[in-house]
This record gives C-alpha cells, sequence and structure tokens, in this order.
C-alpha cells in the first residue's frame, strides 16, 4: 500500500496531509485559500491519487506560509509513500492544454532535489493566490520529495489557465512516474542501484 500520512506543527502553520499513490483521484482539501485547493485537487484528480490536506496557517499575514508549507509536507507524505522505489518508471511528462495555454512537466523522482520553473503569470493574484507562491509550492516539494522537476508554461495569457495546466501537468506527470513498471519488478529503476 503506498500511503502515507504527516503532520507539520509550527508557529506559523498546521498541517495534515495523507496521500494514497494508487487512489482514484478522490480529494479533501482545506487551506483557506480557495484557489490553491482548487489546483491541489487538480494533482489528485489527474494524478489519480488519493489527497487529504487540511492546513491552519497564519493567512491573517499572508498566504506564503501556508501554501509552502504544504508543499513541504506533500512532499514528505510523497516520499514516504513512495517507499523504496524499486519496480518505478521513475520518469514522468506531461502537456496539458487549457484555451489559450499549454503547460509541461517533466520529472524524475531521482532522490536529488531540483526545480525548474518558467512560469510567465499574467497576474499577480488569481482569486486569493498570490502567483509568486506558485514557485515557493513547488520548491517546498522538490526538496521533501527528493524529485527534479521542470515546469514550463509554454503559452498563455490567462492567469487562472496557466496556472491549471501546470498543475494538471504535475499530476499527470507524477501519475506516469509512480505508475509501476511490470519488467523492473523488484528493481530500482538506476544504473545505481539507489535513487
Amino acid at each position: 500500500m503506498r500511503q502515507a500520512e504527516i503532520s507539520r506543527d509550527t508557529l506559523e502553520t498546521k498541517i495534515r496531509v495523507k496521500v494514497d499513490l494508487d487512489g482514484s483521484g478522490n480529494s479533501q482539501l482545506n487551506t483557506g485559500i480557495g484557489f490553491f485547493d482548487h489546483m491541489l485537487d487538480q494533482i489528485a484528480r489527474h494524478g489519480c491519487f488519493d489527497l487529504d490536506i487540511e492546513c491552519q496557517g497564519d493567512l491573517h499575514i499572508d498566504g506564503h506560509h501556508t501554501v509552502e508549507d504544504v508543499g513541504i509536507t506533500f512532499g514528505q507524505a510523497f516520499a514516504r509513500a513512495l517507499g523504496d522505489k524499486k519496480g518505478l518508471t521513475r520518469y514522468g511528462h506531461a502537456y496539458v492544454p487549457l484555451d489559450e495555454a499549454l503547460s509541461r512537466v517533466v520529472v524524475d523522482l531521482s532522490g536529488r532535489p531540483g526545480l525548474e520553473f518558467d512560469i510567465p503569470f499574467s497576474a499577480g493574484m488569481i482569486g486569493a493566490l498570490d502567483t509568486q507562491l506558485v514557485y515557493e509550492f513547488f520548491q517546498g516539494f522538490v526538496n521533501h520529495a527528493g524529485v527534479s522537476l521542470h515546469i514550463d508554461n509554454l503559452k498563455g495569457r490567462n492567469a487562472h489557465h496557466q496556472c491549471e495546466t501546470a498543475f494538471k501537468a504535475f499530476g499527470r506527470a507524477l501519475r506516469m512516474a509512480v505508475t509501476p513498471d511490470p519488467r523492473q519488478a523488484g528493481v530500482v529503476p538506476s544504473t545505481k542501484g539507489a535513487l
């Protein structure tokens, strides 16, 4: 069972994340930032992960700690759920369009954190989500999941569409990467023998 539950409790946020990598795309999300919940739902639905996230953050300051810390905690839960990584496909990629917007995401479950992020958002806010924080979410995730992640918005004029295509593509790419490869059952997909 590729499942994990992680809690994080600081002076800025109190978070619980539960993930099932072999789920069906169900989610229960409550971060206090409606558009961010909508984006997390895209990860669950397009990744076919069951995702439960509850966050109480210092939103009276701004959304930074909430968004970043959710990324950190989700990354920790994702890494734990992956286990020893034996038999995984390891790499995943996806292109996702939404009207005029198109994003590409490529991921490697390498064990090495790295983020390349290029989304030239056309607006500073989408609902109550500061678009600068999208980077912080993914940086928190890669640092704690131990993955290499490339996110590029190739086209787009509407910030909502730019963001949504990135999150959908992220979910699809993760889904591909965590899918078991029956030809590599019991084998770590690396010439090093470890990830």
